[in-house]
């Protein structure tokens, strides 16, 4: 069966706060009213797109914000009212990060590592600890419950919990958003073997590290995930970030590079040492290997990171050839748009067709299709012992856009985020997708 897609579904405090330095659409959109009614519609929408093509499509659930354990940690006290209205007024940064709705880019979640290729035959998830970003590091204990609530076979699963941020090692994980798993043919599944290529942004034998904003993957969390995973190190490669590309906001590798059984599509600036990368791969995965290249002089950094064309999901569908899903802002960009019509009209590889998709909630802050999902390859036993409340079919659609409706507001603005009613809006429609997904008690507020 073909891998399989988990997006995540946009939470209902969706807002432009502007949190992640590096990501330039991020820092271009804050303070912008935000619509998470159309963030999560089309985010489901999106979903929809995936499983017409005949692909296993799943949704893991937002994260509750904002984030009142993390608030009291910091000091607050009282009712959640009047502790929502102190950091408003003390710290409303603060109010923003524990508001933040960035769990959706489920490509951050976890490292998948599927059975074909782990020594003791399970699919390992490493939970990612995101350590660079605060509103993100706080993710990841209940990101791990929704892995555990999902994937909970422990005779085909293993979840595991992030890396420790704060141990000796230099351990910054984004998670699959650095990891690309390549094959020897389009088959891209859970059945099939695979090569691993991670890439990372700083290591101490980095010749050249990005000036202008950091690099947030590391080679010695790269590799500790590797273990973690029970990955044979023989089939993995380690690949440095081309450090002036970080520099020109590609914070994360999937923003230039993205690759799909024995397909990478990138940019030439993708990896620091480009010669001596695509030698590898080559190497590992072997002669039929395609690597399909966009020149700089075709599409520069800057059109890269306006378009996202590399953060789009390169899927292979029911008769072997790949397809591609962008953002509509690659339609938009003749020059983007021309390079992509080059790549198809190319039948050297195997991408066929491309559909653009209006993800622009997500653009504006700086994440598109592929930041949306996590890469789950499964066989059909995986898939029978996983919760399948979670898959998305016409029905299950159905139901999460009507609860959307009922519960998202239409628009949300920086000063909405101290208003009490919309932390309890937002956790009335938590636990009633909990319900809906069959994932059982996996937020604070229903641990308590």
């Amino acid at each position: 069966m073909p891998e399989a897609n988990f997006d995540g579904l946009v939470g209902p405090t969706h807002s432009y706060a502007g949190l992640s330095y590096g990501n330039i659409a991020s820092a271009r959109n804050q303070g912008a009213t935000s619509n998470p009614r159309a963030a999560a519609l089309q985010g489901l929408a999106k979903m929809e797109a995936v499983a017409e093509l005949g692909l296993v499509q799943g949704v893991l659930p937002p994260q509750e914000r904002p984030h009142l354990p993390t608030l009291r940690a910091h000091g607050f006290s009282g009712s959640d009212a009047e502790v929502l209205a102190k950091v408003a007024e003390a710290d409303p940064v603060l109010l923003a990060r524990v508001s933040s709705a960035s769990s959706m880019w489920t490509a951050n979640a976890a490292t998948v590592m599927p059975g074909s290729d782990t020594r003791d035959g399970r699919t390992h998830f490493v939970t990612a600890n995101l350590r660079a970003m605060f509103h993100r590091a706080i993710e990841p204990p209940v990101t791990a419950r929704v892995l555990s609530a999902t994937f909970a076979d422990q005779t085909r699963f293993a979840i595991h919990d992030a890396l420790p941020a704060d141990s000796a090692f230099d351990f910054g994980d984004e998670g699959a958003a650095n990891h690309t798993r390549l094959t020897r043919s389009a088959a891209n599944g859970g059945e099939v073997c695979g090569i691993h290529l991670f890439a990372y942004g700083r290591a101490e034998s980095a010749k050249r590290v990005p000036t202008r904003f950091p690099a947030r993957q590391t080679l010695a969390a790269s590799m500790r995930v590797a273990e973690l995973g029970q990955l044979d190190l023989s089939r993995c490669i380690f690949a440095q970030q081309n450090a002036d590309a970080i520099d020109a906001g590609v914070f994360h590798n999937d923003v230039i590079c993205v690759g799909n059984g024995n397909m990478l599509f990138c940019h030439e600036f993708a990896f620091e040492d480009r010669s001596a990368t695509h030698a590898a791969l080559r190497e590992a995965v072997g002669e039929s290997l395609i690597i399909a290249e966009i020149t700089n002089d075709e599409v520069g950094l800057e059109d890269v990171v306006k378009s996202y064309l590399f953060n789009s999901q390169l899927l292979t569908v029911a008769d072997g050839t790949m397809a591609l899903l962008c953002p509509i802002e690659c339609a938009e960009n003749p020059r983007v748009r021309a390079a992509i019509d080059r790549v198809i009209s190319d039948h050297t590889n195997p991408l066929t067709r491309v559909t653009f998709l209006d993800v622009r909630e997500s653009m504006r802050n700086g994440g598109g299709p592929a930041c949306l999902r996590l890469r789950v390859p499964l066989t059909e036993l995986d898939l029978a012992s996983m919760n399948r409340a979670v898959l998305i079919d016409a029905d299950c659609l159905a139901v999460l856009q009507s609860w959307v409706k009922t519960h998202y507001r239409e628009s949300l603005s920086a000063h909405d985020l101290a208003d009490p009613l919309l932390l309890r809006e937002s956790r009335d429609a938590l636990d009633e997708l909990t319900r809906i997904l069959k994932l059982g008690s996996i937020y604070d507020f229903q641990r308590a």
